[in-house]
């Protein structure tokens, strides 16, 4: 059974629509495929204009591959993204390349993103020269004007990436992104490599420029303080599929999928004399490449009845503006 989708409103800025990535898995002297790993298996859900969507879930679950397939990074499977009204992954050419202006990507590691034997200032300004925006001292100006937004200064724009700490590289991989002015990022973790000192600092960046220029986001994360601290609303994956969606407030009071009360039970509480009730899962995530039938989370649920290991629960509205897909949620 596919997802269902949640119902388009006017302030939708982006509409993805079962979205499926296989990746090919090949084996013997002719590299036949043999299987195929299924790391984004039908998944639905938009992006209001303004907002940062989060979205969590264990490494493998098919974070990163939806927002790469998004802006087809990678091309995926099937499926639709709409991006104001435009589908990207039946775009060619110069309308692509013009959508994709709109559409930029904060990426994990800003190391290994930027090229080393560029100064950081030509990087910035890569976009700029691509889409033909402004004169060259135009795109010098405005590639200053962004490193500053970001926290850096105009004498950095001549240094090179290996001379950045790691906080400072993904102020950069920021301003290559707000370069172009974009309405949509997409921010891959863009603090799970830094100390937790410099993640606030990141974050305030990015709500800080949130609010200047508008801008909408879908924040790729595993780390749910994080998530907490940026997101308006937040959806949980596991294993290829979206198993809940609500607002960010619903979430942490009230999570109904077994899975994501498992992972909120995991939080910290910040305070030494209180202890949270861990709910420890059993066994490991399984494998894309043959996913269990039924819910892909029965094997690992406590909860999970026969009907679980059977039948692939909807993705529904459990109640207003909460979505989830358990069989055992009425």
């Amino acid at each position: 059974m596919s997802q269902t989708t949640e119902i388009h409103k006017a302030e939708d800025l982006v509409q993805v629509e079962h979205l499926v990535k296989y990746f090919p898995v090949r084996a013997g002297l002719m590299q036949r495929v043999v299987n195929w790993v299924k790391a984004v298996d039908d998944v639905s859900f938009t992006v209001k204009k303004g907002e940062t969507l989060g979205m969590v879930g264990e490494s493998g679950c098919g974070k990163t591959t939806i927002g790469r397939s998004m802006l087809r990074l990678v091309e995926p499977t099937s499926g639709s993204v709409q991006y104001d009204g435009r589908d990207v992954l039946k775009l060619r050419g110069n309308d692509l390349k013009d959508v994709r202006r709109h559409m930029q990507i904060i990426f994990q590691d800003p190391y290994a993103s930027l090229d080393p034997r560029v100064p950081i200032g030509e990087s910035v300004m890569e976009g700029l020269h691509i889409h033909k925006i402004g004169s060259p001292q135009e795109r010098y100006d405005l590639m200053i004007e962004t490193l500053k937004k970001v926290g850096l200064e105009d004498y950095h724009a001549r240094r090179y990436p290996h001379e950045f700490s790691g906080g400072q590289r993904q102020r950069i991989g920021i301003a290559r992104a707000l370069a172009l002015r974009p309405n949509f990022i997409i921010c891959d973790e863009p603090v799970s490599a830094l100390d937790v000192s410099i993640q606030s600092q990141v974050l305030n960046i990015l709500k800080d420029l949130q609010k200047e220029f508008g801008l909408t986001y879908l924040f790729i994360a595993h780390n749910l303080s994080v998530v907490e601290h940026i997101s308006d609303r937040v959806a949980v994956m596991y294993l290829g599929k979206m198993v809940e969606l609500t607002s960010r407030d619903d979430l942490f009071k009230n999570p109904l999928h077994p899975y994501t009360k498992a992972l909120m039970s995991a939080i910290p509480i910040p305070d030494p004399k209180l202890k949270r009730q861990r709910e420890v899962l059993k066994g490991d995530v399984p494998s894309p490449l043959n996913p269990p039938k039924g819910c892909r989370f029965h094997p690992r649920c406590p909860i999970a009845e026969k009907i679980c290991s059977e039948q692939e629960p909807e993705f529904r509205e459990a109640v207003s503006g909460h979505w989830v897909a358990c069989w055992m949620v009425k």
